[in-house]
């Protein structure tokens, strides 16, 4: 590092920092020359947004005039449950900055699993209840709307996506339920006795396949990623936390009914702690990250990379993994290497001319690698990361998928600068797709043009 020239150091760190992707001029065909543009991205996601809250907001309406009409049914238990309602979904929305555990798809598992035992209340201390769908999804709008308090008194906005999947799973578990047993069905079917609790059980796995289904299709449409990767995280997640809420609903649902009101807080005590649990673990992972992105940044502040390249390689990458359909381990790691891939360039005398290694010789850009590899074994990150950013430099058939992402990324980003000039993203999209042959997959060069063609939205 010593061997860098002074004054070239400080024209790298003074430059302005480029854009996390290329901008895309209005009218303009998208980037993977097959005329998508982000516009139609936005349509399709606005289209499902709206096919979701429409019903959810028909049923929430609906739900709330009955009750208003009709009146509340046993007070005190519609109380009861809304009030462990809305402090779950305090909590939760309240402790959502740490992010999501592992295994942890549902941010307020205890406001859920409130939600979906008064779904499957039948009795309550040995006397039959009589409110109906209408009361249950009423007492659950209220409960949300409670729990949206906090959000909007920061400014973040109200989270209505979480909301309408709310009204829209607990609106399904309660009409599953909630007929058949008040007129009798349940006990003329068989579902009685030792049965009883298989039923309520098989009922909460459809809940949450329903809610998976709901969430990836959000997901879809928020973030433009591909919906089968998405719901398979969903579905992956399902042994997490929710297994722990479809449980802990269906033991409230099944202890209120002989002990009473007691039960609630007796039973949400150990879901609670799990939620905190989980969210200590979340803090400690992005503490983590943070840390490694610190690590990163040390090639920009030594001046051997522009400004924001690494954190720009980071954030398309794992877009370009999640269009691939990596699951979300996988993209950890992807986001490690990516930070990292160029701390090799710390261990040069004479520092690469504007950082970009992408036109360097293959042997040159392989001893980067491994130098890099090197350094990163050194700190303690999972041995994946150190073997992606060593491999980096390889021909890509002889790459893992995830090594063959950064590649392409960081070529991307070196080619795209601000040397490259108007239309250099389209142009150093080109050069990737005329490179296929040796230096970059096809796959990949095609599925960061797809990521580039939605505006980054898959970021």
């Amino acid at each position: 590092m010593s061997g860098a020239p002074e004054h070239t150091r400080q024209s790298r760190q003074s430059r302005p920092p480029r854009p996390p992707l290329p901008p895309r001029p209005s009218g303009s065909r998208a980037a993977d020359g097959r005329g998508t543009r982000p516009g139609a991205c936005a349509a399709r996601g606005g289209a499902v947004i709206a096919a979701v809250y429409a019903p959810a907001c028909a049923l929430a309406c609906w739900s709330l005039g009955r009750t208003l009409w009709e009146g509340l049914a046993e007070p005190g238990i519609a109380l009861a449950f809304g009030l462990l309602t809305a402090v779950g979904e305090l909590v939760g929305r309240g402790a959502a900055a740490g992010g999501r555990g592992p295994g942890e798809r549902e941010g307020a598992p205890l406001g859920a699993a409130g939600a979906l035992a008064y779904a499957l209340l039948g009795e309550a201390g040995g006397r039959p209840t009589t409110h109906g769908v209408p009361q249950t999804v009423a007492v659950v709008l209220a409960a949300g709307l409670v729990g949206l308090v906090p959000q909007v008194a920061r400014g973040r906005g109200p989270a209505l996506d979480h909301l309408a999947r709310r009204i829209l799973t607990i609106g399904f578990a309660a009409t599953c339920f909630q007929p058949l047993y008040n007129t009798g069905t349940l006990s003329s079917w068989g579902a009685s006795g030792p049965v009883y609790p298989l039923f309520l059980t098989g009922l909460m796995a459809l809940t949450a396949l329903c809610d998976a289904v709901l969430a990836a299709a959000l997901a879809r449409a928020r973030t433009g990623r591909p919906y089968g990767p998405l719901l398979r995280d969903e579905l992956r997640a399902l042994p997490g936390t929710g297994s722990a809420i479809c449980a802990t609903g269906v033991v409230i649902s099944l202890a209120t009914a002989v002990v009473g009101l007691w039960a609630l807080p007796v039973f949400c005590l150990p879901l609670l702690l799990t939620q905190f649990a989980f969210r200590r673990f979340a803090a400690v992972r992005t503490t983590y990250r943070q840390t490694i992105a610190s690590l990163a940044r040390s090639t920009e502040i030594a001046g051997y990379t522009p400004h924001g390249h690494a954190r720009r390689v980071a954030a398309l990458s794992r877009a370009v993994g999640r269009e691939l359909g990596l699951n979300e381990p996988d993209l950890d790691v992807l986001e490690y290497a990516a930070l990292m891939h160029d701390i090799g360039q710390l261990s040069l005398l004479d520092p690469v001319p504007d950082g970009a290694t992408a036109p360097l010789p293959p042997d040159r850009q392989r001893r980067i690698a491994l130098l890099g590899g090197a350094v990163v074994r050194q700190t303690g990150v999972p041995a994946e990361v150190a073997m992606i950013v060593e491999r980096q430099a390889d021909p890509y058939r002889d790459q893992p998928v995830t090594a063959r992402i950064v590649r392409t990324v960081n070529a991307y980003d070196d080619l795209s600068g601000e040397s490259a000039g108007p239309g250099g993203s389209l142009r150093a999209l080109e050069r990737l797709r005329l490179a296929t042959a040796q230096d970059h997959e096809p796959r990949v060069v095609e599925a960061l043009a797809r990521v580039l063609a939605c505006g980054g939205r898959a970021v």
